[in-house]
């Protein structure tokens, strides 16, 4: 099933959705049975983080469109901003 972004915008008052993002570095690593995929886009300081059952080819240097909403993680007792895709599409 393909998720439409307009609806998840209209659902959820929180998401953000933006369009050809061009992605700086993408790593994935194993996390329990699940990858997870963490997005640095250029022009923003916060990681994008999502998971998948299995790994996508690299996104470096791709244009993607997320959609994404701001969430809070807390390393070693420090709280970090990140950012929790929801969606995301190779343009």
């Amino acid at each position: 099933m393909k998720s439409d972004p307009e609806t998840l915008l209209k659902s959820h008052g929180e998401l953000v959705q933006s369009d050809t993002l061009k992605v700086k570095s993408h790593v994935q690593r194993s996390q329990e049975d699940w990858i997870l995929h963490t997005l640095m886009i250029e022009g923003y300081d916060v990681p994008f983080r999502f998971k998948r059952q299995g790994k996508y080819r690299t996104l470096r240097g791709a244009r993607v469109n997320l959609t994404y909403y701001p969430a809070q993680e807390i390393v070693a007792g420090i709280p970090v901003e990140i950012m929790k895709v929801v969606r995301v599409k190779r343009t």
